[in-house]
């Protein structure tokens, strides 16, 4: 397949549905071969996600990770490697949310949105990297992360979702910086509201709450997402790194 990323290989986390999903479709669709990753429980998602890229000449297959397990992530960037030489790009997707008041937000589900959506790209991060120096130079590899437009300002509900999507900001701008002269970009997109589980599950009026401060008064699809996801995976995006791409229908513009 010729493309964007023709030739290329990596790998998507949280890719059994949403935005995770239209991304590992998208950048198949781009030509590049794509691990589809996500937990066990979502294995039949996964091979979902799998089916519809080779239905269309991609090449794609499923392994089962829990991000917020180092050993886990090790284990996936490994196989990439083992499978296809070596890791081009890494979309570190895989996210959950917790809609309460700040106050009222257990200590539980903090620390677990803490580690699958802050520790789980820290440990993806750190393991792609180290397999993206193998790489030649110049351009050795990149790194999309998904933040949000919560990285970006506060969003009511969602103080533990929030902190996170921040400190995945901070963790962009690092890797930018600390790897540029390594040939490894990295950036992070942060989409609004986007029609995934995450948001069809809520009710009209926490539907309606979260679209309110967007200029355009709709949800996003995931694949308005991949889109600007394969652009930056992409060496069309060769002199762009430690970005945070709203991806937000313009709602951290302003109002």
């Amino acid at each position: 397949m010729s493309g964007l990323l023709a030739g290329k290989a990596g790998l998507v986390t949280g890719a059994a549905s949403g935005i995770g999903r239209a991304c590992a479709i998208r950048l198949a669709a781009e030509g590049a071969s794509v691990v589809v990753s996500d937990l066990e429980r979502s294995r039949p998602g996964g091979l979902e996600t799998v089916a519809a890229i080779r239905t269309v000449g991609g090449q794609a297959e499923f392994v089962a990770c829990d991000v917020a397990q180092a050993a886990d992530q090790e284990a996936l960037v490994a196989h990439v490697v083992r499978l296809h030489g070596r890791l081009d790009f890494a979309h570190n997707n895989a996210g959950i949310g917790v809609h309460a008041p700040l106050a009222e937000t257990s200590d539980e589900d903090f620390d677990r949105v803490v580690a699958v959506n802050l520790r789980g790209t820290f440990l993806g991060m750190k393991h792609q990297i180290r397999a993206m120096l193998r790489n030649d130079l110049p351009s050795r590899g990149a790194i999309v992360n998904t933040s949000s437009n919560a990285g970006l300002r506060g969003v009511h509900l969602l103080s533990a979702y929030a902190a996170t999507k921040h400190g995945i900001v901070g963790l962009t701008k690092n890797g930018a910086i600390e790897y540029a002269e390594d040939g490894i970009r990295v950036n992070a997109v942060c989409p609004a509201a986007i029609m995934t589980p995450l948001m069809s599950d809520l009710s009209p009026e926490r539907q309606a709450e979260i679209l309110a401060p967007q200029a355009l008064k709709r949800p996003g699809q995931p694949a308005e997402v991949a889109a600007a996801v394969a652009w930056l995976c992409s060496e069309d995006a060769s002199f762009v790194t430690g970005v945070a791409l709203p991806v937000d229908a313009g709602s951290v513009a302003g109002w």
